[in-house]
């Protein structure tokens, strides 16, 4: 029985790099003359040439002392086939030890270890990102997420897609919140009609609020207060009940991403405009107003900058002065219900 050789990324590369054009060229006329010196020995097109042959997509004639080109349908059988039966081997056996693991997991959360080390674990910087993608690997029924702002890279937010995805097709549901200024994002747009396909749900609030992932309404993960760079998983489930009913509370008040009417941006325009009044009125510093926002500092200015051409003030001075005398505390949001 012939075995086929194994043909992996180096070898589809050179082939769709050099050999696919050298085939081409070969079929296209009457032949490659063997004494071509492309494919001598240290030929520039040698080891094209060398795949050809080993892949029987070209054979020798004699008569013609000239390669030939064959039909590549019964060559890509041969090719292919094994590679999707090794794919399916390794899904299967991915299968297997994911179950495995489940049962081990399972296990683990009954044993006396996993509450002796007590409800509260910190996990410093380079610990963080796996801790989270187990996690999210063991959720069986709901992962509540809160992001605020938009600082996650494009990099970062395509991982977060394939394991936000892997989830929802387990069958689990997810709920993630966004501030209002996600929606000026493209790649989280990307993200969010990726989840969205597959059941995820995300909405939008104008509020500042912390990051936090609670998964299964069993485990929570939110940043230490004193150290951003830390993370804090909480086990105790009066706390996680708390955060849950945060969470909740919120994702009532919030505006579902996906929804463009021209009414909704209305309201979420408004919502923002009343947020930045509180700042101004509440003497938030610039920095610390955009990071509430979700927006950066030059934005902000931006919103600072309409807020005065609508009351015709200078300064900020004028503004707070003139908002005052006319009662407005940022808490007036004129919301359209048609």
């Amino acid at each position: 029985m012939t075995v086929e050789p194994g043909y992996g990324p180096e070898e589809r590369a050179l082939f769709e790099r050099e050999a696919t054009k050298l085939y081409e060229e070969i079929a296209g006329s009457a032949g490659l003359r063997a004494s071509d010196e492309r494919i001598a020995e240290g030929g520039e097109l040698r080891k094209a040439f060398d795949l050809l042959v080993e892949m029987s997509l070209i054979s020798f004639d004699s008569e013609t002392d000239a390669w030939m080109a064959e039909d590549p349908s019964s060559v890509q059988s041969r090719v292919v086939t094994p590679l999707s039966q090794e794919a399916a081997k390794l899904i299967t056996e991915s299968s297997e030890w994911n179950s495995a693991f489940s049962n081990l997991t399972q296990t683990w959360r009954r044993s006396p270890t996993s509450t002796s080390r007590g409800s509260f674990t910190y996990l410093r910087q380079d610990a963080i990102e796996p801790f989270l993608g187990a996690l999210v690997n063991e959720c069986e029924e709901e992962m509540l997420t809160a992001q605020p702002q938009t600082g996650r890279d494009a990099r970062a937010l395509a991982k977060a897609t394939l394991r936000d995805l892997m989830l929802l097709e387990r069958g689990a549901r997810m709920h993630t919140l966004y501030q209002h200024s996600a929606r000026r994002s493209s790649v989280t747009h990307k993200y969010v009609a990726a989840v969205s396909a597959r059941g995820g749900e995300v909405r939008t609030l104008d509020e500042f609020f912390n990051r936090m992932i609670i998964v299964d309404r069993r485990v929570a993960v939110i940043p230490n207060q004193e150290d951003l760079s830390v993370a804090v998983a909480i086990r105790e489930s009066s706390v996680i009940a708390y955060l849950v009913d945060v969470f909740e509370r919120s994702w009532e008040r919030a505006r579902p991403f996906t929804n463009k009417e021209t009414s909704l941006m209305k309201d979420i325009a408004a919502e923002q405009r009343a947020m930045t009044m509180r700042m101004l009125i509440e003497g938030h510093s610039d920095p610390v107003s955009a990071k509430r926002l979700g927006v950066s500092p030059r934005t902000y200015a931006g919103y600072v900058a309409d807020l005065k051409a609508e009351y015709e003030a200078e300064t900020r001075f004028q503004l707070g002065y003139t908002m005052g005398r006319e009662g407005i505390s940022g808490q007036e949001v004129e919301i359209d219900d048609e």
